[in-house]
């Protein structure tokens, strides 16, 4: 097939971000291995590549070309444990889809026989239900809103981070602009596209560090908790949606679901790319249990959030947020470890929604510091 025609994505006026790529409409389902070769490494360099008129991508279509990412794996990137979904923060933001399970259905509104789903009710995740001060009714109606969750795809116990996730717009809702507020004390806002998806470099966070910054960094990994999202499920996130307040409502280990203490996840806080050698500031800031420096656990978990938080923040700084406004058809393919991303938007029940979600859990741990020589 012809070569795809690949183009850097234009940064907004205003901003910084120096990520992201379009990818022309082609045939994804069939591209041939020189093609596929040039859309994993834009995936490696440019982190964030939308395919634009895939509309017609089917779910076993998009399935297969995530799995070319990582050819040897088969399990959804949270897992098929639909009693520990149950049980965590996630369960209302995943419908598998019966016949490929490791898509997920996503969105907003009311879908019915649709991909063998008979019927559902789609939510939109909204900061009402997960941060500690949500915004008010009257400052929803005036299209504020915040960012929900900062976060990169991963279960985060058992099972390795996806390499990709995939991301297929079927129907997007109205284009309105809305402002995200901040609420940090630091006066920051956005405007963004209604129902976005907001990435940042983690590349970019970690150049942003100080020299004594970026030491600490690549001395340091992170623990994360047992059954990270069933923990969390009563605690409450900062008005940024980077991390939690810590107030003492993660569940205690005892109340979680049976776990192995070998299969607690401790990941570098530093993950290198495998194309570019390049590092990247990477962690999931809600899901954190400890900080680990030269060996040494922190052990004080609201320490540990807030040093994590320190080093995260200039990294979501406005200017350096790539906020997608959707289109119909868009397949957006980001590289997930190597961006932190976030849904962003309160949605109204009219405002439909309804989007196809892949990743799968690797074959293979991130790449750490140590492959920097």
């Amino acid at each position: 097939m012809a070569s795809l025609d690949i183009r850097r994505l234009e940064a907004a006026p205003g901003s910084s971000v120096d990520f992201g790529a379009e990818v022309a409409a082609c045939d994804l389902a069939n591209l041939d291995d020189a093609a596929f070769d040039a859309l994993a490494a834009a995936v490696l360099t440019q982190h964030v590549v939308v395919v634009r008129g895939q509309s017609a991508l089917t779910p076993r279509a998009q399935y297969e070309l995530t799995r070319r990412f990582d050819p040897t794996v088969q399990t959804y990137g949270h897992g098929h444990d639909k009693e520990l979904l149950r049980k965590s923060v996630l369960v209302q933001d995943l419908i598998s889809l019966p016949e490929v399970p490791q898509v997920q259905l996503i969105g907003n509104g009311h879908v019915t026989d649709h991909e063998g789903v008979p019927e559902a009710s789609l939510r939109h995740p909204s900061h009402q239900t997960f941060h500690q001060r949500p915004l008010s009714a009257a400052q929803e109606e005036q299209d504020l809103t915040r960012f929900y969750r900062w976060h990169i795809d991963a279960a985060l116990y058992k099972l390795h981070p996806p390499k990709v996730t995939t991301l297929l717009a079927l129907e997007v809702p109205e284009n309105r602009q809305q402002t995200v507020l901040y609420d940090d004390g630091s006066g920051d806002t956005l405007s963004v596209p209604l129902g976005t998806t907001a990435f940042v470099s983690g590349a970019r966070a970690f150049r942003d560090l100080t020299p004594e910054q970026r030491d600490f960094a690549l001395r340091t990994s992170v623990r994360y908790a047992p059954h990270p999202y069933v923990w969390i499920k009563n605690a409450r996130a900062n008005p940024t949606g980077l991390g939690l307040v810590s107030e003492g409502k993660e569940l205690a280990r005892d109340a979680l679901p049976p776990f192995k203490e070998e299969e607690i996840v401790t990941l570098p806080l530093v993950w290198v790319n495998p194309h570019t050698r390049e590092p990247a500031l990477q962690a999931h800031p809600c899901c954190v249990e400890t900080l680990v420096t030269d060996g040494v656990p922190l052990d004080d978990l609201a320490e540990s959030r807030r040093v994590l938080h320190d080093l995260m923040r200039p990294g979501i700084a406005p200017d350096k947020v790539y906020a997608h406004a959707w289109q119909p058809g868009d397949l957006v393919i980001f590289n997930n470890r190597g961006v932190w991303h976030s849904v962003v938007g309160a949605l109204r029940s009219s405002d439909r929604r309804v989007y196809h979600q892949c990743n799968l859990a690797s074959s293979e741990p991130p790449l750490g510091p140590v492959a920097l020589g």
